[in-house]
């Protein structure tokens, strides 16, 4: 039953209203503020304990904190307009912790992977455009701390761009974004995003494999489709081909189920070598 609505005499003025929006406004600039000295504090902390320097990205907290943000979000205010404000907050704050740059391979469609970036990461920390992937993984492995975006499907004409991923020391897949998927995400291009092994604050729901197989074919690629959603692209051989493969860390469908299905399908599987890990991908629909 709807609660019956108030006279119009008990209703409050619009300066009233204005008056209790600029007291929130100021409340929330307070507290950013205050998030901000927590921060410097922060920093503080972990120079003294020798931790200077590096990325502060944490992908466990990240998606931990995004997931909350959703569960708990109620009201008229559109769910994209409240990620968004968080992800600015959250990697604005990060970048102050530890200057980093975004690198993003923009082959594939600029505007989409600008809207990814920006959404992710506000307009704060600088933006790097490539053409490949490739230049992604080289720029990201030659700085200090910085971050790459990639596509996560096979872009036509792109190769196996992962398997400069496979040295222990290399850059490593750390998270999917979106971190919240929705059908009509304003920043919904699904991409992986890399940087230097995260020793501290990784999140392993999810590992990625780089899989290089001899006898590909049409039928081992249907034979994998229910236990992975799999990159093929060619490698080196007219039958031989590159993979990448995401699988559950935990689940009944991991790495040796999907070397096993690919054996079964007639395939030969020549290495496997992990090149990263990520959340387990969150979702959302309107109705939710």
């Amino acid at each position: 039953m709807e609660p019956a609505a108030k006279p119009q005499s008990q209703l409050p003025t619009l300066a009233e209203l204005r008056a209790e929006i600029d007291r929130i406004d100021a409340a929330m600039h307070a507290l950013l503020m205050e998030r901000g000295e927590i921060i410097d504090t922060l920093v503080a902390v972990k120079r003294s304990r020798g931790a200077e320097g590096g990325s502060a990205f944490r992908p466990a907290r990240e998606a931990s904190m995004m997931r909350h943000l959703v569960d708990r979000h109620r009201g008229l205010l559109p769910l994209d307009t409240v990620e968004g404000i968080w992800r600015v907050i959250i990697s604005t704050f990060t970048y102050v912790q530890a200057p980093y740059a975004v690198h993003a391979d923009v082959a594939s469609g600029e505007a989409a992977m600008r809207d990814a970036a920006r959404f992710h990461f506000g307009f704060t920390v600088p933006f790097e455009a490539h053409m490949g992937a490739g230049g992604v993984v080289a720029a990201v492995a030659a700085s200090k701390g910085d971050l790459g975006l990639v596509p996560a499907f096979a872009a036509p004409g792109t190769g196996a761009w992962w398997t400069a991923l496979e040295p222990e020391a290399a850059p490593k897949i750390i998270a999917r974004l979106p971190f919240v998927e929705r059908a009509d995400h304003p920043a919904g291009l699904p991409v992986f995003c890399i940087s230097h092994p995260v020793t501290d604050g990784a999140v392993t729901e999810v590992e990625v494999w780089s899989v290089r197989v001899a006898g590909w074919s049409a039928n081992a690629a249907r034979a994998l489709a229910p236990l992975a959603e799999v990159i093929a692209v060619p490698d080196r051989g007219f039958d031989a081909a590159a993979l990448l493969v995401p699988v559950s860390a935990n689940g009944t469908h991991g790495l040796e189920a999907v070397l096993g299905t690919l054996r079964a399908a007639g395939t030969s599987v020549r290495s496997a070598a992990l090149v990263g890990s990520h959340a387990s991908r969150y979702t959302h629909s309107p109705q939710d």
